[in-house]
């Protein structure tokens, strides 16, 4: 249909168990034990979140068809999995390979990959003021990027639930700075992508679709912003380019708390200098809230010192969220339908305070409003 819209969703899989985070933090732990133990920050401030279905391990695949019923249901087309690789191999894969990939009703919603390439940090929880142990670097090989883009392309582009732009199966890197560091400058980087592409059209595709996530502002303690976004993407051939979250483009500068509707009208704005200033297509993010101070050690005061105790988006109602998926539609409306993307921050993210999942406060509020906004322009 001529006014279609495709909502993609950003999912971070730190919800199961998996044996690098055992090796650090303990038999049977997942991000869900920061969730539990977070408390109130200042006065006001709502903590522990609460999620409506539990502290669900997303590797099994009936849990995991819950949450594709529930998407699939309001509106969304995909999810847009944060997946890791580094030189030693994957983390944090069994929720989309052993949770999706299993679930019965996996037809129901597409499903795509950001490389997470960045510094993986112990942040779970950080301590103020002291510098986060680099547990595994994001940069990574030639050889290891070759392996990991031949998993790529037979475990992932040949499902069928996979996502494609165009027939192009949707790829997205986080970071451009880490991925040419890897692999040994821009025109060695140049070169992994183009091979990259080769492989997937000779697995029967007609292309690759390259996608980067693109920002200015630095959040976790390894991002480092590009100077000229613009140029890299362009000499590199990324066909698209979009963002993670608002917090990446809009600092968040009263704190604790940041009016939801200010950064809405800063990153409406964002979208339009990014449209402008990039040759290929922008698809705009919407975020529904930040507060990532679940990452904290409780016990610390939280004093906006830097990631994790950092300002909190104030005033995130599912209304305001409604409003800004409004906005970001109107944004979209004069493209065609293959253009009219957005990413939404995020399904999951609990512990930065961004999550679509129901909890025990707004139950499905927020799913309803990507519902009331998007599912209609079916």
């Amino acid at each position: 249909m001529p006014d279609d819209y495709t909502v993609a969703c950003y999912y971070f899989p730190n919800y199961h168990v998996d044996p690098r985070n055992e090796a650090q933090h303990g038999p049977g732990w997942t991000e869900w034990e920061l969730v539990k133990r977070a408390e109130p920050c200042f006065e006001g401030h709502r903590q522990p979140r609460v999620p409506a279905w539990g502290y669900e391990d997303e590797s099994d695949p009936a849990v995991m068809a819950k949450k594709i019923d529930a998407a699939s249901r309001h509106g969304i087309d995909a999810f847009i999995f944060d997946w890791y690789w580094y030189d030693d191999g994957p983390f944090l894969a069994r929720g989309l390979e052993e949770g999706f990939l299993n679930a019965p009703n996996s037809d129901r919603l597409r499903f795509g990959i950001m490389w997470a390439n960045h510094n993986w940090m112990d942040v779970h929880p950080a301590k103020r003021k002291c510098a986060a142990p680099l547990l595994y670097p994001g940069a990574v090989t030639p050889a290891t990027f070759d392996a990991m883009t031949d998993h790529i392309v037979h475990q992932y582009f040949a499902h069928p639930s996979y996502w494609a732009i165009g027939g192009r199966p949707y790829f997205s890197v986080y970071e451009l700075y880490r991925l040419i560091e890897g692999l040994g400058g821009v025109e060695a980087t140049r070169v992994a992508l183009e091979r990259f592409r080769e492989k997937t059209c000779a697995a029967g595709f007609p292309g690759l679709h390259l996608n980067a996530v693109v920002w200015g502002v630095r959040v976790l303690p390894s991002e480092t912003a590009i100077a000229d976004p613009a140029q890299m993407v362009a000499h590199l051939g990324f066909d698209s380019v979009t963002s993670y979250v608002w917090v990446h483009h809009v600092p968040l500068s009263d704190f604790p708390r940041t009016a939801y509707s200010h950064v809405l009208e800063e990153s409406v704005a964002q979208w339009r200098q990014s449209q402008a200033q990039f040759g290929v297509p922008y698809h705009p993010n919407v975020t529904m809230g930040w507060d990532s101070s679940p990452r904290t050690v409780q016990s610390d005061v939280f004093d906006g010192s830097g990631y994790p105790f950092s300002a909190t988006l104030d005033g995130n109602t599912p209304a305001a969220f409604k409003e800004a998926l409004a906005r970001a539609r109107q944004f979209l409306e004069p493209r065609p339908a293959s253009e009219r993307i957005l990413t939404i921050n995020a399904w999951n993210e609990w512990t930065e305070g961004s999550y679509l999942e129901p909890d025990t406060l707004h139950g499905m509020a927020y799913l309803e409003a990507v519902r009331d906004v998007f599912a209609t322009a079916r």
